[in-house]
């Protein structure tokens, strides 16, 4: 299982890495593995801001589809769409080519509330 350094980690298995003022959001490695096969990911909440912890859009596997919920405030700036065409880029890559939206971040302290790696691996 991965755990990147240079992530921050929810307890309900989102990933934020911040680029300036902006960041990147997923799902964790832990996360697509307990979900299997993603099949999936439904985001329409481009323009909107989704306040912190709120769900910002579903990500469905074979079996089960799982609420996506926001690491902090933010505007949805753009959603991947490559994961229109290979979903399966969540499986196999999730932190890099499995990002799901990139946002503006409303308040950079709401990061600090976050999980490093070492935190997170020890929640699971």
């Amino acid at each position: 299982m991965n755990f990147p350094s240079n992530v921050k980690y929810t307890s309900e298995h989102e990933w934020i890495r911040v680029e300036g003022d902006e960041a990147l959001v997923g799902i964790t490695d832990y996360a697509q593995s307990e979900l299997g096969e993603i099949v999936f990911v439904d985001v329409d909440t481009v323009g909107e801001t989704i306040g912190q912890g709120e769900v910002f859009g579903s990500v469905e596997a074979v079996k089960t589809v799982s609420d996506l919920n926001m690491p902090v405030e933010g505007e949805v700036l753009e959603v991947n769409e490559i994961l229109n065409d290979q979903p399966e880029l969540v499986n196999n890559d999730p932190y890099g080519e499995g990002w799901m939206i990139r946002i503006r971040i409303a308040d950079p302290a709401q990061l600090d509330a976050l999980m490093d790696a070492a935190a997170y691996q020890a929640s699971l």
